[in-house]
């Protein structure tokens, strides 16, 4: 006779379940921010995924295992992408902004027209944000001996994806559209290691090398050529709270790099400080003042 391993081998008190399903019950009547149950589709993670490979689509095309892309059919291809994306997107945007009106309570603000404006913002920084990426990847190319060659950065290397979708979503983040832009980089977070805020503001040829570990905070903001390696903090120092101890939001807290800097592996840059251009960052230091222009600054032994 052959044995259900499945099988529960204690047996439960007939009322368990009825008792479990009223101690789970009696958390949703304060639900304190974590329930929806007004009918509202907010975005959806799988939606977001799927807007992300289309942008990178357009970005890097032909570095998908689909992609069958030629010089005569290019055009008509990335064409309909981009209807696709315009689509997709506003309808994404719609849910997000439909919802911060329901939140706030707004019922007169008009949700399709700024839905309308910041797509098609975002459609139109394509172009701008290709070029961009070039210099990406040739930083990363130019900063890393074990680089053979561009195409293998921009299939393998992960700072390369989380920069692409920073870049996107900051463009969002610009126009005020809510949760989608978090949403972009957290994904883009879960799948490289790297927490770039939507907020931040960056350069061209940006290079994160390795970046396990990378957070650059939602104010900071790097020129040109800036390097980082894994493990490197562009934070706050500290949240300045108002009268009822409520932190003050939407102040300037984080680093400005600027151009050619270099930050070197576990660093840690805190507060609404400056890193003057050409300055090196050594491993492991802790930075809470401003760096004069062309500095080095190392961990004291």
């Amino acid at each position: 006779m052959s044995r259900d391993f499945n099988a529960p081998k204690i047996r439960l008190p007939e009322d368990y379940f009825e008792n479990l399903v009223k101690e789970v019950c009696a958390t949703y009547k304060d639900g304190a921010g974590i329930n929806l149950f007004d009918g509202f589709k907010l975005p959806h993670q799988q939606e977001i995924v799927q807007l992300i490979e289309r942008l990178l689509e357009i970005v890097f095309p032909g570095y998908r295992v689909d992609s069958d892309y030629n010089p005569d059919t290019l055009c008509f291809s990335i064409g309909h992408q981009l209807q696709e994306i315009y689509y997709s997107l506003n309808h994404l945007v719609v849910s997000a902004m439909h919802f911060k009106n329901m939140v706030d309570n707004c019922k007169d603000c008009d949700v399709d027209e700024r839905s309308d404006r910041a797509v098609r913002k975002l459609l139109d920084s394509i172009a701008t944000i290709r070029e961009t990426a070039k210099k990406d990847v040739r930083a990363a190319y130019e900063g890393d001996p074990a680089a053979l060659n561009q195409d293998e950065i921009v299939l393998s290397y992960p700072g390369i994806r989380a920069i692409t979708i920073q870049r996107f979503a900051h463009v969002l983040y610009t126009e005020k559209v809510p949760l989608v832009p978090r949403m972009m980089t957290e994904h883009a977070h879960s799948l490289t290691g790297i927490d770039i805020h939507p907020g931040a503001k960056l350069g061209a040829g940006i290079f994160i090398d390795h970046g396990t570990g990378v957070v650059i905070g939602e104010t900071a903001v790097l020129g040109d050529g800036v390097k980082i390696y894994q493990g490197v903090t562009l934070g706050a120092l500290s949240f300045p709270k108002d009268a009822c101890g409520m932190i003050i939001k939407g102040r300037k807290r984080h680093p400005t790099i600027e151009n050619n800097v270099t930050i070197y592996a576990g660093a840690s840059v805190l507060g609404d400080v400056v890193i003057g251009e050409r300055s090196v960052l050594g491993s492991n230091v802790w930075v809470t003042d401003n760096v004069p222009p062309g500095s080095k600054v190392l961990a004291q032994r």
